[in-house]
């Protein structure tokens, strides 16, 4: 990408989307950062065909789509698989037909295998079932990465997927019905601590692991990918540690100032056992992600904090 290359980020909106947004609005030159169709027309082909013959984007990031925890992924399976195949194939089919030079699609670690050997490499992708509580979200993140991959062995498209580990930051859901792992936990917290009580109660065992990554890291390591990567297998993006659930408990009530006492209920799931990237092609290239975790939790709450505040 030139400084003044037409560049689009599909789901600006989106935590991911607005985190492109910000990265790319401090590299590239005024007027080539190109607003497109709201969120909710980028499930009309027709909308976005015509916003690609208007526009004629070159670059495109592809990070639209409805995402939610295990809990949305248990009761709007239906929702969140329809509404990410709409877009898909709205987006993805007009990229190709109006020439973009290159386009990077935003899949999901939760498209490995339940049981995928640790940490997770591409070359485990479809070896096996998928975790049940999301099934159906990971089912259609495959599907953008097959999709992608269709298009480059049909017409040679510059189709490219990255596979981010589990992303967290300002911008973030923080509502209890929709919110990941980290929003909920220091939402949770946050109450606790300004209702005075003296425990919290956390989904699951607590002995999941996961691995996260700030927003800000992962835009920048989509940019850098954007510039640096081509590959017929999707590559993985992340911070190249893991902690327990019950670890990142602990540092999200470090972050707010709750000290009460943290338990855990093991009748709810717990996802995968265990979600650790393989960022070994990632590192070969030269790029590794920047900002520990307790300085990006700390940044997510501020950001929270001061929503809740205006609110």
């Amino acid at each position: 990408m030139d400084s003044d290359s037409r560049v689009w980020v599909a789901g600006a909106e989106t935590l991911i989307g607005s985190a492109l947004h910000s990265a790319l609005s401090n590299k590239m030159h005024e007027g080539c950062l190109i607003s497109g169709p709201p969120e909710s027309a980028l499930r009309d082909p027709q909308a976005v065909e015509e916003f690609f013959a208007k526009q004629r984007p070159e670059y495109v990031f592809l990070a639209a789509g409805l995402s939610g925890g295990i809990a949305q992924n248990q009761t709007e399976p239906a929702t969140l698989m329809l509404d990410n195949l709409q877009v898909l194939t709205s987006v993805i089919p007009a990229a190709h037909r109006h020439g973009v030079r290159k386009l990077l699609y935003l899949a999901s670690s939760c498209s490995y295998p339940r049981h995928c050997p640790q940490p997770m490499a591409v070359e485990s992708l479809y070896t096996g079932p998928l975790e049940p509580t999301n099934i159906s979200y990971a089912m259609a993140k495959l599907a953008g990465l097959e999709l992608c991959s269709a298009f480059q062995r049909q017409y040679g498209a510059p189709f490219y997927t990255v596979i981010p580990a589990n992303v967290f930051g300002p911008g973030d859901d923080f509502s209890p019905e929709n919110s990941h792992v980290v929003g909920a936990l220091l939402r949770k917290f946050d109450e606790a601590k300004d209702r005075g009580v003296s425990s919290v109660t956390i989904w699951g065992s607590g002995r999941a692991r996961r691995e996260f990554i700030y927003a800000d890291d992962l835009a920048e390591g989509c940019l850098f990918l954007m510039e640096n990567f081509q590959s017929a297998a999707p590559i993985n993006v992340g911070s190249g540690t893991d902690h327990s659930i019950a670890e990142l408990a602990r540092l999200c009530a470090d972050t707010v100032g709750f000290a009460g006492e943290i338990l855990f209920d093991p009748s709810c799931p717990d996802g995968m056992p265990e979600k650790r990237l393989d960022l070994g092609p990632l590192q070969m290239l030269g790029w590794r992600a920047k900002t520990p975790l307790p300085v990006a939790l700390g940044r997510t709450y501020e950001w929270y904090r001061n929503l809740r505040n205006s609110l």
